[in-house]
């Protein structure tokens, strides 16, 4: 495996990256928070609007502890926004799946982001492609195996 690179191209470009991640970051929680939501909360109704998820799978793609997860469901599904449902492959496991008002919401939040779509309007079509592609590319450079 090649050493990470640490010239002054690479270094600019992984500072771009950063500067990127932290302002949308922001904004995330700013939408969260209209929405009466934490970042996490609306994290997990974002990706629950993709697909039902058990707690550990959730954990997972979030990074975190399973109980940290199945916190932030419980509340999510005192406020109607999600419910445990049982798994049908398997009933021992519960799913998290958004409700009407949770998809709803999720939906609303993700419309109200405008700091990836305004940036990203700016380019073509093939640029955004491009950008879209090399992203991909990177974040497959990051996978083992």
């Amino acid at each position: 495996m090649a050493p990470p690179r640490s010239d002054p191209l690479t270094r600019e470009v992984v500072d771009l990256i950063g500067t990127i991640v932290a302002r949308y970051n922001s904004e995330y929680e700013q939408a969260a928070a209209q929405h009466a939501l934490t970042g996490a909360q609306a994290k997990v109704l974002g990706l629950l609007t993709a697909e039902a998820l058990p707690m550990r799978r959730i954990a997972e793609k979030l990074t975190c502890e399973p109980s940290n997860v199945t916190g932030i469901v419980d509340r999510l599904e005192a406020r109607g926004l999600v419910e445990r449902r049982s798994d049908p492959q398997d009933r021992r496991v519960k799913l998290a799946v958004p409700t009407e008002e949770g998809a709803s919401t999720a939906r609303r939040l993700r419309d109200s982001l405008e700091f990836a779509g305004e940036p990203l309007a700016q380019l073509s079509d093939d640029e955004r492609r491009v950008l879209r592609d090399l992203l991909k590319r990177v974040l497959g450079a990051e996978r083992p195996g």
